[in-house]
């Protein structure tokens, strides 16, 4: 298989699968990134037979509480990973920002794939922005990150936590217990939804969580033959500014405890990347940003250690009580 720019190629010795199967979530988001990666795997190898794994993680059951006060976004991949141990299932595919910054032993992030809008959207049902709504409107985010920059640009707006996947998200708002919410572009475009959005909101502020938009493949450490049969998968753009971004979150302690966000873009081997930290209430922040020319994932992950290391220099770990 030739290597194009924006891919991997597999070793020409390694002999094609004949079966694999995915380990996903059972959200309609979740399985629609499980059947797009079955459809790019049975083009990769027609002879193979790809099934799905379809299942309910602790992260799916648990939805009257925040994230950060349940255990975080690795609730969303346990699951996956038990079935990934005991044979169940040979990769799971995941939204890259909720795979936990360090893998577990024995786990590999395998393959990033190319990624779709980053940017936040702005959902509602009977206001154009988040301008135009009136003191005292809820609007509705699962994200501490979201919410310390509403709590800084808004403060007249109550934000309340919004739990469940994407179509119990857009429920509770149709059923009017929110006035607007706030989701991630990429989910809603990806399930068509596209006309839900009203308005994307730019990335500064609204900076993006690392790895917002990406998908993610994860394998056993111990079956590299499998990770070679993603590599083609492999989206470079995306794996180096994730790589980036991925860094300056595990340098910070990154998980949804933390308001933290950084993005990266690289193009031609240039790379710009924007990240900050900030209190929950939005009244401190740390802003840092890099630009360096990058050529693999050692290079994104440098840039991605040296923007960390500003935003501790800023005073960033005051504002992340693990780290204090």
């Amino acid at each position: 298989m030739a290597q194009t720019p924006n891919s991997l190629a597999p070793s020409g010795n390694l002999e094609a699968p004949r079966r694999l199967v995915i380990a996903s979530r059972e959200s309609r988001l979740a399985m629609w990134q499980a059947l797009h990666v079955q459809d790019c795997l049975k083009k990769l190898y027609p002879g193979c037979d790809v099934q799905i794994l379809g299942m309910t993680t602790r992260g799916d059951q648990i939805l009257d509480r925040a994230l950060s006060k349940v255990g975080g976004k690795g609730l969303f991949v346990k699951e996956l990973e038990t079935a990934l141990e005991d044979g169940r299932a040979d990769l799971a595919v995941h939204s890259l920002k909720d795979v936990p910054m360090v893998m577990p032993a024995g786990f590999d992030l395998a393959c990033v794939m190319a990624r779709e809008d980053a940017h936040d959207a702005f959902v509602a049902n009977d206001y154009a922005s988040l301008e135009d709504l009136p003191k005292g409107a809820i609007v509705g985010t699962s994200s501490l990150r979201r919410e310390s920059v509403l709590r800084a640009k808004f403060p007249h707006l109550e934000i309340q936590p919004l739990r469940g996947n994407l179509d119990t998200r857009m429920s509770k708002l149709d059923r009017g217990e929110y006035q607007a919410i706030i989701l991630a572009a990429a989910g809603l475009k990806r399930l068509g939804l596209e006309s839900r959005i009203r308005a994307l909101l730019p990335y500064d502020p609204y900076t993006p969580a690392a790895g917002q938009g990406a998908l993610g493949i994860e394998t056993l450490s111990q079956h590299p033959n499998i990770k070679q049969w993603l590599s083609p998968l492999n989206d470079l753009p995306t794996l180096y500014a994730v790589s980036a971004e991925r860094m300056v979150s595990r340098q910070l302690g990154g998980s949804c405890e933390v308001p933290l966000a950084a993005h990266a873009t690289w193009d031609q081997n240039h790379m710009q990347i924007h990240s900050f930290v900030a209190s929950v209430d939005g009244k401190a922040i740390c802003l840092a940003s890099g630009h360096a020319k990058v050529q693999s994932i050692e290079d994104a992950e440098a840039l991605g250690l040296t923007v960390a290391k500003n935003l501790l220099a800023q005073g960033a770990a005051n504002l992340i009580p693990k780290l204090v």
